[in-house]
Formats: structure tokens, C-alpha cells, sequence
């Protein structure tokens, strides 16, 4: 049984992460989020702390004795990347999995979105900033970029830093999915940079 922690545990992304860990494996699981306090269903094998990431001593508390960290957070994501970092590296946590975007590295073809890339969209930038902390970092990372979450098939493809996306949209179940294999097996993808996008 690992300890994993969740960052950004109320969001969509994160209760689809919490609920296939929770189905899948028998890992224990602490939920970190700023409004925590909602009730879980299974609390035998999950604590549900309230806090900021904004707040580095409140974040190392957390982050003290997991196996794996995961993320999937809005708002400042370069100075949250950098705080998750530094408690880490305080704590010596190695392994992270963190949700950026798809376009910051301006992998999307022209065909699939004009506006899709970083060069084409400002709004991209902070994704990119946090993508280049944790990619500066010493950690045992794996950033997911995905596209525009919907609820559609979940059948799905991955692709590399480097390579082209074939689409630009993505079911959240599919996130889950990679997320949850990457939580499982410490060694895959290690610091990868990976785009996932709906099977077309």
C-alpha cells in the first residue's frame, strides 16, 4: 500500500483520480484542497486536509511521509509548481504527476487548432512557466497535458514532447486513466512530458 498524495482533490480531475485509486488499488490517499470539507465516502483509506499551496509550511506538513504526489490545480500554476517542488525536495518526495496543458511546447498542428499553441494563446504561458519548474527540477516527474476536458469516449492516445497531437479534446476519465497507471508503476514515463487527446 503507497501513500499518494492529491493536490487539487475537489476538482474534476482529481475526485476522477481519488475514485479510481479508491476502486482500483488499496493505496491510502490524502486529499488536499483549499475546501476540504466535504465527506468521503471511505475514510478508512483517505484524510481529507483544508490548506493553501500557497503556503509552503502547510504544504511540506502534507506532503511529509507520501509515496507520490499528483496535481491538478488552476489559478498560479508557476509559483504552486515551485512551492510543490520545494516541499518535495524538503521531504524528499520523488515522485510527481502533474497536469499542465496541451499547446505549451506549440505541439498543435494548424489542422487541429489555430489557437491551440502557446505562440497563438497568452493564456498558456502559466502552464508553461510551471512545465519548466518541474521540468528544472531534480524530481521524478511526469507532466499530463491534456486538451479541452469533456465527458465523451474515453478511448485515447498519448504523445511526447517533441511530437505532433492528432486532436485536441479529451474525456476526464481518460486523464484519470493515465494518471492512475502512471501512480502505479514509479518507473513509467519518468520525467516524460506526456499529451494525451481522444483517439480519432
Amino acid at each position: 500500500m503507497k501513500k499518494i498524495l492529491i493536490i487539487g482533490a475537489t476538482g474534476n480531475v482529481g475526485q476522477a483520480v481519488r475514485r479510481n485509486l479508491l476502486d482500483q488499488t488499496d493505496d491510502f490517499l490524502t486529499l488536499f484542497s483549499r475546501s476540504s470539507g466535504q465527506k468521503f465516502s471511505n475514510n478508512d483509506r483517505e484524510k481529507a486536509i483544508s490548506g493553501d499551496v500557497n503556503d509552503l509550511s502547510a504544504l511540506e506538513k502534507v506532503v511529509k511521509g507520501q509515496d507520490e504526489v499528483f496535481v491538478a490545480l488552476s489559478g498560479n500554476l508557476p509559483e504552486m509548481a515551485k512551492n510543490i517542488v520545494q516541499a518535495m525536495d524538503d521531504e524528499n518526495v520523488k515522485r510527481l504527476i502533474f497536469i499542465t496543458s496541451m499547446g505549451i511546447y506549440n505541439e498543435v498542428p494548424a489542422k487541429v487548432s489555430s489557437s491551440g499553441n502557446l505562440k497563438n494563446n497568452s493564456r498558456l504561458e502559466p502552464y508553461r512557466k510551471a512545465a519548466d519548474v518541474i521540468e528544472s527540477s531534480d524530481l521524478d516527474y511526469t507532466l499530463i497535458r491534456p486538451g479541452w476536458f469533456d465527458n465523451g469516449s474515453s478511448e485515447y492516445e498519448i504523445t511526447y514532447k517533441g511530437q505532433s497531437v492528432s486532436g485536441n479534446r479529451v474525456a476526464i476519465a481518460s486523464i484519470a486513466d493515465l494518471a492512475t497507471r502512471l501512480l502505479q508503476d514509479r518507473q513509467l514515463d519518468v520525467r516524460e512530458s506526456i499529451a494525451i487527446n481522444r483517439k480519432s
